[in-house]
């Protein structure tokens, strides 16, 4: 696992590098849907906010909490697995979706 730091650029780079994907289709791509895109380009922004507050959030609990310092550490790494599993999936998804939206903004071939 990645410390925070380094999670949260990756996230701001991914964010990043799809919406300049989805403004470069906007100026550059003939018939494109500019309206579809805009549309991703707030649901990028959105992503991104969401996810790195959810990087931030920490553990609750302290070590008085539990018997041994042992228990303490199996709990805070159980919840920091869980966390960052659920963060990583939830955000793949959301990602996924927004890149079909911006496929769906490009024109349709003619034959």
């Amino acid at each position: 696992m990645a410390n925070r730091r380094q999670l949260k650029k990756q996230i701001r780079y991914i964010c990043g590098d799809v919406a300049a994907e989805c403004a470069m289709a906007k100026y550059l791509i003939d018939g494109v849907n500019r309206e579809t895109l805009d549309n991703a380009l707030r649901h990028v922004a959105a992503l991104q906010e969401q996810t790195l507050a959810r990087v931030s959030a920490g553990f609750d609990k302290v070590p008085c909490d539990f018997e041994s310092q042992k228990e303490y550490n199996a709990s805070k790494h159980s919840f920091y697995t869980k966390a960052f599993t659920s963060l990583r999936n939830d955000f793949n998804k959301r990602l996924q979706e927004i890149v079909k939206e911006m496929n769906s903004a490009l024109p349709s071939k003619k034959a």
